[in-house]
């Protein structure tokens, strides 16, 4: 059994936000902390790429609509992989860098680094604008763009995915948890 001083202590380390981190990227940074395990704020240039052509060479559809996008730092030449926005909901950011394909930009955001973890290069962006310009762009463009695709389900009561008919699809051919039956029939299978 644990001591109480020393269980006051454990809690009360578990209970305390994560610190960020400065990174080789903080400097002049304005990013939002999300008190994340190993954030890092971090401000850099990089050229706004189609990750399937830089990765695998597949160019025929690059920055076309629903292509995942990445950074391609200037300071270093590494890829980073821009896997979430700034908003609360966890969307990828390949909306909001969509108008930047191609181009060189700066970003401002959180880096997440731990190796080992194998988090390497995770980016959150929060703000981008085209290199040069003073006019940042916040990224949170996701769920207007969803709306916009989506009038129909964005008109409901709901959060978004209870509307979305993609999840709709796969709900109505898998059930909630995939796994093709009713939910609670999964739910009795694990009790």
């Amino acid at each position: 059994m644990m001591k109480p001083a020393l269980l006051a202590t454990s809690i009360a380390a578990a209970a305390a936000p994560a610190t960020a981190q400065e990174g080789p990227f903080s400097a002049g940074s304005e990013a939002r902390s999300w008190n994340l395990a190993w954030e890092e704020p971090a401000r850099f240039e990089a050229t706004v790429v189609d990750m399937l052509c830089e990765v695998a060479g597949d160019c025929t559809n690059a920055c076309a609509t629903g292509r995942q996008l990445g950074l391609l730092r200037t300071a270093d030449g590494v890829l980073t992989y821009p896997n979430k926005n700034g908003q609360g909901i966890f969307t990828g950011a390949a909306v909001d860098l969509a108008p930047f394909c191609g181009e060189l930009v700066e970003v401002d955001g959180l880096m997440i680094e731990d190796d080992y973890v194998g988090a390497t290069n995770v980016y959150l962006v929060q703000m981008v604008r085209l290199a040069g310009t003073q006019d940042w762009t916040t990224a949170n463009g996701w769920t207007d763009a969803w709306a916009e695709a989506n009038p129909e389900a964005a008109s409901q009561e709901g959060r978004w995915y209870r509307n979305d008919p993609r999840v709709l699809v796969l709900i109505e051919a898998d059930g909630y948890l995939g796994t093709g039956e009713t939910w609670q029939e999964a739910w009795e299978a694990v009790q």
